[in-house]
């Protein structure tokens, strides 16, 4: 009877061509591709939030959607159906009445083209009623301008709940900053790393606060070259990338050991594949980008685990960990003999209808060796502090 049973759970070899077909379809695809979603409903009235580069992609969603939260949810809509909060679909569904609630945060918008970073804050402004989205200069190629950026604020501001390290570079040809660093150490570790030094303090008084930055799966491709950090004796502008994002992962897991006991929390994210200006600087890669564009995550998308390490409650215990969307392992339900089928011949679970947890989450995620490596973190931090001639408390 068991053999029997057996025999007939296998999936005839039809079913699974269906089912191939059904996952493949490109409304499924879609879905696969966009990876979790923030679940927290957290608002923000009142409190700051500063996020580098938010005049464009990631950064700018990230900001709309951080200057959103502080009012009062109304209703969900999925473009079919309206549903209320308890249902436990993505709260991207969200739809918020402008007159109920307070303010949403403040977000300064810190990037180095102000003129864009102004049509950014106009364009959120309008869309989520909140006022108190800010533009100032910060160029991070630059330590003049992030001194600059971090003196201004702090004269402006007494409290900061959240900074997301999110502006970046990516394989741009062979250059370096105003203070002499590779353009890719320079902006994408060195530059975060010395506007979070000034900002810290600002932090810990605002307590509880957190620090978001923003690194790559491809950190598993990077090293840390300390006998030649700049790039001048061998240079890749694909591998430069890769090692700064892996600078990223360990600037933050040991940020977080001298943190400890403070009330200030980090943590480093990847994205996802985001279609995104960052790959402006490489033909093959923007033609790559243009060919697989419909597989690739927008700017809201991308998003989603940037404000879920800054918006989750719970999360204080895994303070300099790595977060990834994580998809579910499939779109759709496997095949099984035996059971009630659907006109493709199996009964298919589309993600929405799993719980919320076995969907698409961000959670936090596999980082390579060399990321985990305590001693590496901790000369890369004394290296950068000589570097930028800085000291930490």
């Amino acid at each position: 009877m068991e053999l029997k049973q057996l025999v007939l759970g296998i999936p005839k070899r039809q079913e699974y061509l269906e089912y191939l077909a059904q996952c493949l379809a490109p409304r499924n695809m879609q879905k696969f591709f966009a990876g979790g979603v923030c679940r927290t409903d957290v608002q923000l009235p009142g409190k700051v939030v500063v996020i580098t580069g938010a005049n464009t992609g990631i950064g700018k969603e990230t900001a709309r959607e951080l200057a959103r939260r502080g009012k009062s949810p109304h209703f969900m809509s999925t473009g079919r159906h309206l549903l209320p909060p308890s249902s436990g679909l993505c709260p991207h569904f969200l739809v918020f009445s402008p007159g109920l609630g307070g303010s949403g945060a403040r977000v300064y918008i810190a990037c180095r083209d102000v003129l864009k970073g102004e049509s950014a804050a106009s364009e959120i402004r309008a869309d989520t009623k909140n006022s108190q989205v800010l533009v100032r200069k910060l160029d991070l190629s630059d330590t003049k301008s992030i001194r600059a950026f971090a003196e201004g604020f702090l004269a402006e501001e007494k409290q900061l709940h959240i900074l997301i390290n999110n502006a970046g570079v990516m394989m741009c040809p062979y250059s370096k900053t105003a203070d002499g660093f590779e353009t890719h150490l320079g902006v994408n570790h060195l530059g975060h790393f010395l506007l979070t030094h000034l900002l810290l303090e600002r932090l810990k008084e605002s307590a509880p606060a957190r620090v978001v930055n923003l690194s790559s799966m491809v950190h598993i491709a990077g090293k840390i070259r300390f006998h030649d950090l700049q790039g001048e004796k061998r240079y890749s502008r694909g591998f430069a990338y890769c090692h700064s994002k892996l600078a990223n992962v360990l600037f933050t897991r040991e940020l977080a050991k001298k943190l400890q006991g403070t009330g200030v929390t980090t943590y480093s994210v990847h994205p996802g594949i985001v279609r995104s200006e960052l790959v402006r600087h490489s033909f093959l890669m923007c033609l790559l980008w243009r060919l697989f564009s419909p597989f690739l995550k927008s700017a809201r998308e991308g998003a989603q685990t940037s404000l879920h390490c800054a918006l989750a409650e719970g999360l204080e215990p895994l303070s300099g960990k790595y977060f990834r969307c994580v998809e579910a392992a499939q779109v759709l339900s496997p095949p099984v003999r035996g059971e009630t089928h659907h006109s493709l011949g199996f009964a298919p679970q589309v993600a929405e209808s799993a719980p919320p947890s076995r969907i698409r989450d961000c959670k936090r995620a596999w980082v390579s060796p060399r990321a985990r490596n305590n001693k590496t973190a901790e000369r890369l931090w004394a290296v950068s502090c000589e570097l930028l001639g800085i000291q930490w408390k």
